[in-house]
């Protein structure tokens, strides 16, 4: 397993099942999320605004002008800062720092950080908004057992800790914001979590390192990825059971659905390409050759994806990513 010298321990120890995966902060160098109104964490996304960057190897975020393709600011957050989730509103980024086990809040009008950090749980890793705004999820990968942390976006404090399983990772909700959806890496399950009693209503068995989850935009389906069985898995969120499991490449990652729905793109960091699964089906119709280790996607607002893989630093992560977008738009086939 690839190792990484910066001041954090829960990837350098293999779980079980792992087939090697590449810790993500060594994979990016950095996490871009941008201000369009999106309440997600993502991995590389492209368009006429400000691009947020986390880069886990310098304690920082690179704020970068997506029209000049020029960095506007570097802002100080805490050590290893892994994801970064935006408000709908765009007024506020939120960064776990997964090596100071806190949070940190940015105001994206004038780039810097609001308050101080917010203490969590232990090695924060995923991040997500709620759709309406007003609460941070944060996935405490290191916490013993697996929490997330509820932090208030008005407030900037914790207001619940929810109780998970081992090591959780990705987390997504369903549209109306009910219900989020929790992978949880080493004990190979999905928690979910009803938003309004903040309390665990279903633990499902998935495969082997559950790490990504992408759920559809009509909220029917949610769709895991097993990084330690090169599969993912289908779970319908009426019943909260897998419906379908569906072999990829090596080592899936963060993966993202397109905003029709049509479509869920899942990146394989071991085979440098990308599945694409047709929903109606849950089929695997086109795998889609990309850079080195990719390790996330995410789409534009017209609905074309990007996946970052490995680069240098930030910025050529973004011109990296811009170039995938481009390279995927010719190449795919209609679904």
């Amino acid at each position: 397993m690839v190792k990484r010298a910066l001041p954090i321990t829960y990837r350098q120890s293999a779980l079980p099942g792992d087939s090697g995966r590449l810790p993500w902060g060594l994979v990016l160098a950095g996490v871009i999320c941008l201000v369009i109104g999106a309440s997600w964490a993502v991995r590389a996304a492209e368009a006429a605004s400000s691009a947020y960057v986390t880069n886990a190897g310098s304690a920082s975020v690179s704020v970068i002008n997506t029209a000049t393709k020029t960095v506007l600011s570097s802002i100080l957050v805490g050590q290893t800062p892994e994801q970064i989730a935006i408000t709908p509103s765009g007024a506020l980024a939120y960064v776990s720092n997964s090596g100071s086990n806190t949070v940190s809040a940015i105001a994206t009008t004038s780039n810097t950080v609001v308050g101080i950090p917010v203490p969590v749980g232990s090695n924060p890793v995923g991040i997500a908004i709620t759709p309406d705004g007003d609460f941070a999820y944060v996935t405490n990968f290191g916490s013993i057992p697996g929490s997330v942390s509820v932090i208030a976006t008005a407030s900037n404090a914790i207001v619940g800790t929810v109780p998970v399983e081992a090591n959780p990772t990705g987390i997504a909700f369903t549209p109306n914001g009910a219900f989020a959806y929790v992978a949880n890496q080493g004990s190979n399950t999905v928690s979910v979590i009803d938003t309004a009693t903040k309390a665990v209503v279903a633990t499902i068995p998935v495969e082997a390192n559950p790490t990504g989850i992408a759920i559809t935009p009509n909220g029917v389906s949610a769709y895991v990825t097993n990084s330690g069985s090169n599969t993912v898995s289908v779970i319908a969120t009426a019943t909260n059971t897998v419906t379908a499991t569906i072999p990829v490449g090596l080592r899936p990652d963060f993966l993202a659905a397109s905003p029709d729905g049509a479509s869920v793109y899942v990146p394989n960091q071991g085979s440098n390409t990308v599945s694409v699964i047709a929903t109606a089906t849950n089929t695997v119709t086109a795998t889609i050759p990309v850079g080195t280790a990719p390790a996330g996607v995410a789409f534009t607002p017209v609905g074309i994806p990007v996946i970052p893989t490995l680069s240098d630093g930030a910025l050529l992560l973004l011109l990296g990513a811009m170039a995938a977008a481009l390279a995927l738009r010719i190449a795919r086939s209609p679904l």
